[in-house]
């Protein structure tokens, strides 16, 4: 069986006013570091006050992004509630770890551990929405959020299921982004988003997000096509790829509309994309979209939701393609149609 795979729904929470709709981008200014956080909606709609004071920030913005998805989609109970993390919840990860420390491995509080495992926002969808049906997690660094989308389409393609609530997470933190300058993923010097493709230096801007939608094959306005993965790819190999992929589903590079591209600003790895602009697509309308989220695992899942607004609001956009990859390593194709 090959089904028809459409987004119902879908809901954001990132550094963008994304959450309330109406979305218009529009970069932030960094004020000390190069780190991008989310805006956080009030939660006091989705989650009770007395469970809300216990919940790490990670958990409060995976829950409220699904459960939003899932009122933006008029749909209740999905019949597989999947996800992707590269970190899941650093906050309680690192708290857990200070407390280890702190109190030489005795008396120490289970709550952080328990909110740090990785399928803890799953867990939570599921209880809040008593949903007992498949529930899957996915931690594969840059190709999280995509084995989150591959697993619901499988679901789709084999008839388990009619509707897939599939999602991405990750959260920035103080420590984190400390660590992870060590090893040049971040830029040095304050660089401001609208800065970011202009400032031709190695490193990006830290981000996190949480985006969520909801697979259906009932018929809606944006139907996800495809999906790809290549790990670690020559050029030649990624443009083969590439055109491999377009065959797949009887497209043309000229057959795209919008291009929407994972550009970092980071000098080490924006060749790729840039080689692949210039060899298939000189004529056609190309939008970055790290300048408006940052840098993360799971990104690939607000260029995902971002290329959903956009067709929703341009009836001419008939076909996009999203190309994203996490610092050169895994390299993720998306393709939607009408």
């Amino acid at each position: 069986m090959k089904a028809k795979v459409y987004i119902r729904g879908c809901a954001a929470i990132s550094a963008q006013e994304s959450f309330s709709g109406g979305f218009v981008p529009q970069p932030v200014t960094l004020a000390e570091h190069n780190m991008m956080r989310a805006k956080e909606p009030d939660y006091k709609g989705f989650i009770a006050p007395n469970n809300l004071r216990r919940m790490s920030r990670m958990l409060k913005m995976g829950l409220t992004a699904a459960l939003q998805c899932l009122r933006n989609s008029g749909l209740q109970v999905p019949d597989a509630i999947i996800t992707g993390t590269g970190k899941g919840s650093l906050q309680d990860t690192e708290r857990f770890l200070h407390d280890i420390r702190q109190y030489a491995e005795a008396a120490l509080n289970p709550t952080p551990f328990i909110q740090s495992t990785y399928n803890s926002v799953n867990g939570l969808i599921a209880l809040q929405q008593q949903c007992t049906r498949y529930n899957n997690t996915f931690v594969h660094r840059g190709f999280s959020f995509e084995h989150a989308v591959l697993d619901g389409l499988l679901l789709l393609n084999e008839g388990n299921a009619v509707n897939v609530l599939a999602g991405g997470f990750d959260e920035i933190t103080a420590e984190h982004f400390y660590i992870k300058s060590r090893i040049g993923y971040w830029k040095e010097q304050l660089t401001q988003p609208a800065d970011l493709y202009t400032a031709n230096t190695p490193g990006s801007i830290a981000g996190e997000g949480a985006v969520f939608f909801v697979l259906s094959t009932e018929p809606a306005a944006v139907r996800l096509e495809g999906l790809k993965m290549i790990y670690k790819p020559s050029q030649e190999t990624l443009s083969q790829s590439l055109e491999a992929f377009l065959a797949q589903h009887q497209v043309t590079a000229a057959d795209i509309d919008l291009l929407i591209t994972g550009q970092s600003g980071d000098t080490n790895y924006d060749h790729f994309y840039h080689d692949l602009q210039s060899r298939y697509f000189p004529q056609t309308t190309s939008e970055p979209f790290k300048h408006l989220c940052g840098e993360y695992d799971t990104a690939s899942a607000f260029a995902l939701w971002m290329a959903v607004q956009r067709m929703e609001a341009e009836p001419s956009l008939k076909r996009v393609l999203i190309y994203n990859h996490f610092y050169g390593e895994q390299h993720a194709f998306f393709l939607l149609s009408r």
